[in-house]
């Protein structure tokens, strides 16, 4: 496997130096396990174990004496949610020893997931949320051209072939349907849950209407929001909220729903190339979600949101830090043609900075000062 450099390397040794515990959480297989095995690389006295292994799951079985016999070492304990009852021991021993940078852990459901980690090791531990490559990390390899058709995830967009990664990220469903969800309690057959995510496949980037899954599914709408819960706390899916506040407008208050990985989008719905993708009417929806991800990585201290009055008038990303708002709009077209209802909802919103992001060769000004820029222009010259 080819070794790109991932941006979040760095945040994970300033967090190691100020904190006793770092979570480092995110999907199965986008890369965490090979990011900590090179940070440990780089250190002194480090163990590593995968709590998915037995054998390293029986090494602890005599807890305190694993952790007093590596106390001078960097512990990095992968896979915690295998273990969940680990984190009252962990903070025992923070408690009664002394320092920084005692325990790495990886994990592949959120911290809502992992309930004891949240609620046992309060104010001793750091979470760091990763993802699979993202367009900044593949923006000047050769990869890059790979990205959007076959997603995020190192072993889909590094394979050597569109076959090969079209036959992972079918294994990838299959895994994650019939092992990774069971094996974090949850009692959903995997068929249900299988037609349910494909489903959400072909409502890529719409509005939620649970009520309607529902009685597609021949579920209560209480079980969608259940099942979106699922998807969305093991990063398999973005619940983006719509952005309201005090006006004479009635504004849109769902949440829009994403696959977040394009090339699991494209698996779940068979296009299996780039000329099956461009025919396909989820081609502008996926390719929404492609830089909707690209910008929420760029700028990780900001609130991500969509704008949409009843009217219609609308904008696809809108970002806020304190009183900052910067909106944006998505169009998958070299020639993007700019609806009436993205004029009105600007003169509504005001927000500070405005972009137009399109398959553009090179940027251009329209009307008002606004900027017409290639998703490519606008993360190279991006600083946060």
């Amino acid at each position: 496997m080819h070794k790109i450099k991932r941006d979040i390397l760095s945040l994970v040794e300033k967090k190691l130096q100020s904190n006793p515990v770092v979570a480092l959480l995110g999907p199965r297989q986008c890369g965490k396990s090979t990011l900590a095995k090179e940070y440990l690389k780089t250190k002194k006295d480090t163990v590593y174990l995968d709590l998915e292994n037995d054998q390293d799951r029986f090494k602890i079985k005599d807890i305190w004496e694993f952790f007093n016999y590596h106390k001078e070492k960097l512990i990095c304990l992968d896979e915690i949610q295998r273990l969940p009852e680990i984190f009252s021991q962990i903070r025992s021993y923070v408690d009664q020893s002394s320092g920084n940078g005692r325990f790495l852990i990886l994990g592949s459901a959120s911290r809502d997931l992992i309930k004891q980690s949240s609620e046992t090791l309060a104010g001793r531990i750091s979470y760091i949320e990763m993802g699979p490559f993202s367009y900044k990390e593949l923006q000047d390899t050769q990869w890059l051209n790979e990205h959007f058709i076959r997603g995020s995830f190192p072993r889909s967009v590094l394979a050597k072939s569109h076959e090969e990664s079209f036959d992972w990220r079918k294994n990838y469903i299959r895994t994650f349907l019939e092992r990774d969800i069971p094996n974090l309690g949850f009692r959903v057959p995997s068929s249900v849950l299988n037609n349910f995510w494909h489903m959400l496949a072909h409502l890529q980037g719409q509005i939620l209407n649970a009520d309607k899954l529902g009685t597609s599914l021949g579920v209560t709408a209480h079980t969608v929001k259940n099942y979106i819960h699922i998807l969305k706390e093991t990063f398999m899916i973005r619940c983006l909220p719509a952005y309201f506040f005090n006006t004479k407008k009635r504004l849109i208050k769902s949440q829009k729903i994403y696959i977040r990985d394009t090339g699991i989008v494209h698996a779940l719905l068979n296009l299996d190339s780039i000329d099956n993708l461009l025919g396909h009417p989820v081609y502008g929806f996926s390719y929404e979600t492609y830089v909707i991800e690209t910008l929420i990585n760029l700028y990780p201290q900001h609130e991500a949101y969509f704008f949409k009055t009843a009217k219609g008038e609308e904008i696809d990303l809108v970002l806020i830090k304190g009183q900052q708002k910067i909106a944006f709009e998505i169009k998958a077209s070299a020639v993007p043609k700019i609806e009436k209802g993205f004029w009105s909802a600007l003169d509504i919103l005001k927000p500070d900075e405005v972009c137009i992001i399109a398959k553009v060769d090179k940027d251009y000004p329209i009307q008002n000062g606004v900027m017409v820029k290639s998703l490519s222009s606008v993360v190279s010259s991006t600083k946060v």
